[in-house]
């Protein structure tokens, strides 16, 4: 099973920030974790200027950092339901280096994000901070947006976020397997209804459909655990399509919590207009996303 012992919860103070704190800390609860928030400010230092007044300019980032390591203080104070307390950092540079440097230096385990959740082509072109950490993060990355449904509870409630029902995204591959064991994991630690969900792609006829079906539901049948049958309830399924237009209906369906889906290594379509299927189910899809690199 995946060790989960640091999480690192980069932040900018907004909505979605909020958001993905409630995940971050819900889950570093869950596995006694060390969880440290982080915020990057931009680099006010424009070319030549600062040259000539070095000692004023290293004075201001100094005050800028003091200012928002106290609004990271605020911000944990304000938001954090359980009895953990995260470790701040306050940097100025670049967004997406700090956060894979600061992951790499404390040897985290996952990357709790906030996403926009932003639609079309702009979006697709342009990425974000999130997309960026995605595709160069070495542990998974949780991207997490609005749920189309209520998951947060409520402020009285010390357990921030509620996960019911998971859906683990797999391609029956032997890489498929790393990401499994963190849906089975985290359906352990949330008693949580697992589905895994497999969608097959250009079957020709009914009949040859019909073999695929049945050939793919063994294979996910077995590869399900005993010990994880007797830990929590685990649906199969297939379905045909689209891959990200299945799971981004069937997650909207079955009203899921968290879907779970590995990563492999991206190539140049994966960072061109069209995008993968996983920053398709990310930017389009109704629940946060956890991506284990496989």
């Amino acid at each position: 099973m995946p060790q989960i012992k640091s999480i690192l919860c980069p932040v900018d103070f907004s909505e979605f920030s909020v958001n993905a704190y409630e995940y971050a800390q819900s889950l570093a609860w869950h596995y006694k974790a060390q969880l440290f928030l982080q915020h990057v400010l931009y680099s006010l230092k424009p070319f030549g200027f600062w040259d000539i007044y070095p000692d004023s300019y290293e004075e201001i980032c100094r005050k800028r950092r003091a200012d928002v390591e106290q609004q990271l203080q605020e911000f944990a104070k304000c938001h954090t339901r359980t009895e953990i307390r995260p470790q701040c950092f306050a940097q100025d540079g670049s967004v997406t280096d700090l956060i894979l440097s600061l992951a790499e230096s404390q040897a985290v385990n996952l990357i709790v994000m906030g996403t926009h959740g932003l639609r079309g082509i702009d979006r697709l072109m342009l990425g974000s901070v999130t997309d960026r950490v995605l595709r160069r993060a070495r542990c998974p990355v949780l991207a997490v947006r609005k749920p189309a449904h209520h998951v947060t509870s409520s402020v009285n409630d010390p357990e921030p976020v509620h996960l019911r029902k998971m859906l683990l995204c797999t391609d029956c591959s032997a890489h498929a397997h790393h990401a499994s064991e963190y849906a089975v994991s985290m359906a352990k630690e949330y008693g949580a209804e697992l589905t895994l969900l497999h969608v097959l792609e250009d079957v020709p006829g009914l009949t040859d459909l019909q073999t695929a079906t049945e050939k793919v539901v063994k294979q996910l049948e077995e590869s399900i655990a005993p010990k994880t049958r007797e830990a929590c309830i685990v649906n199969v399924m297939v379905r045909t399509g689209k891959p990200y237009q299945q799971i981004i209906q069937l997650a909207l369906e079955a009203q899921t919590d968290l879907v779970i889906m590995g990563v492999r290594g991206r190539g140049a379509l994966d960072t061109a207009v069209f995008g993968s299927t996983i920053y398709r189910v990310i930017q389009l899809g109704s629940c946060p996303v956890l991506a284990v690199p496989i």
